[in-house]
């Protein structure tokens, strides 16, 4: 049997701690939540390693220091309702789960939303669901969010997507500049319409499926 417990000890200290993620839920969930159970079998001994991982066709689970920081960003509180778009196999919603409130996950791909169900059936995450649709349109059902997660690097976000996002709710994604897996991890809070934006650090992602046509939302 596989040990991975030193890997995930490796991950907190090596690649979070020391690159300014300090909130102590955070590093207390990434510290304990099995990752390898969202990796694909094949690509288990990667599951902590510094580097995004191909879980489906055009679709990476993101590497940990990337997501850490975009949630460090975000100031997750128990109290927040949650949109996790692109979810893929579900790790990004089962972090969520133990930080927030609720959490509404939105997968299109039928396989990953599944895997994404059965493994956050499996830790008893029942402040989370997972939901089949694209990604691009969100979940307005539940809305509004206090906060939306991308899970990918996007070079436009949906007017229809941001309308879901509550009075001063937060949106953390990466958008892509230049080369199309380079970009900014990104603040943007909506208040009485308007969008403001703030860049925090670069980071290294895969592009999200469906962010990336004209139909954008121009800053």
């Amino acid at each position: 049997m596989t040990d991975f417990e030193t890997p995930r000890r490796n991950m907190v200290e090596g690649q979070i701690r020391t690159n300014k993620v300090t909130d102590p839920a955070l590093i207390e969930t990434l510290s304990t939540l099995p990752r390898e159970l969202f990796v694909p079998d094949r690509f288990s001994s990667l599951a902590y390693a510094d580097e995004n991982i191909e879980i489906a066709p055009h679709r990476y689970l993101m590497e940990p220091l990337v997501f850490a920081r975009l949630l460090q960003t975000a100031d997750v509180t128990e109290d927040d309702i949650v949109l996790d778009i692109g979810c893929g196999t579900g790790y990004s919603t089962a972090v969520l789960s133990r930080l927030a409130g609720t959490v509404v996950a939105v997968e299109s791909d039928p396989k990953l939303a599944f895997h994404a169900a059965s493994v956050l059936s499996q830790l008893n995450m029942d402040n989370a669901v997972v939901m089949t649709e694209p990604l691009e349109k969100g979940y307005p059902y539940q809305a509004p969010y206090d906060l939306i997660l991308l899970g990918g690097g996007v070079s436009m976000i949906p007017e229809a997507l941001l309308r879901q996002l509550a009075e001063g709710g937060r949106l953390v994604t990466v958008f892509l500049e230049g080369e199309k897996s380079f970009g900014k991890g990104t603040l943007m809070i909506g208040r009485n319409g308007h969008y403001s934006r703030r860049e925090v650090f670069d980071a290294a992602i895969q592009p999200l499926p469906g962010f990336s046509d004209e139909l954008s939302f121009q800053f």
